[in-house]
């Protein structure tokens, strides 16, 4: 291996690594505090790069970025949105229906910015290294560009809210997206007046944060080694 190819600032400080899980324990759902504060071009290119730079199945890369700024598209959108999210509210019953139409799921005007992230399942031909088995591995590849970007706003101080209560048809529509062409997230982005201490369906009582010694297992399916010092750490 040439010298080159080493990566010589691998290592991270102790208080990296604490920014690191500061950040991830800290990124939240943004839906209603969005400031009409423009995003500087450098930061927003900073975002995307940090998406660009996700993992993905044969280095494939199937992600592109729509940057919406035109209000009028932005509206299009929320349309959209809107019809989806009556259908929706239908489909719970008694107290979740009342709760669920208290809820606030998008900021899709109210944020300057709009980033909706697609996956081209054919960018690098029919075979794809690491997908000949798992045919869905490059929509998760594009999933991992939405937590980079997700992430990497979060440490700029700028809100993420991903709206999936919308059809992948009328986005498609709204934004002059190929029928080939998978839609898999919109994600309004902005500044923000402040962000939750806790994500705000845990606050709203729709659901609780689970144990993760609920959903941690040993070798197999539900199995516990009641020994194993892992289970002493949860």
């Amino acid at each position: 291996m040439e010298s080159q190819d080493i990566q010589v600032d691998a290592e991270f400080s102790s208080a990296e690594r604490d920014a690191v899980y500061k950040c991830i324990f800290n990124r939240r759902d943004v839906r209603g505090q969005f400031l009409p504060t423009p995003i500087p071009d450098q930061v927003l290119a900073r975002l995307l790069k940090a998406a660009h730079h996700a993992p993905s199945v044969g280095f494939m890369q199937p992600w592109d970025f729509i940057v919406v700024r035109d209000p009028a598209i932005k509206q299009t959108v929320r349309d959209s949105f809107q019809a989806a999210n009556l259908e929706a509210a239908g489909m719970f019953e008694d107290e979740k229906k009342k709760t669920y139409r208290r809820l606030k799921l998008e900021g899709i005007v109210e944020a300057p910015i709009g980033i909706c992230i697609t996956c081209d399942r054919s960018r690098t031909g029919p075979v794809v290294l690491g997908r000949t088995h798992q045919a869905d591995m490059d929509l998760y590849s594009a999933v991992c560009a939405v937590q980079n970007l997700w992430l990497a706003a979060r440490v700029e101080n700028i809100g993420v809210g991903w709206v999936s209560i919308i059809r992948h048809d009328d986005l498609r529509e709204a934004l002059g997206i190929p029928p080939s062409i998978q839609p898999i997230a919109y994600l309004c982005v902005g500044y923000v007046t402040h962000f939750f201490q806790k994500p705000e369906l845990e606050t709203a009582g729709w659901l609780p944060r689970m144990p993760l010694s609920d959903v941690v297992w040993i070798d197999r399916w539900h199995a516990h080694d009641e020994s194993d010092s892992l289970l002493e750490c949860l």
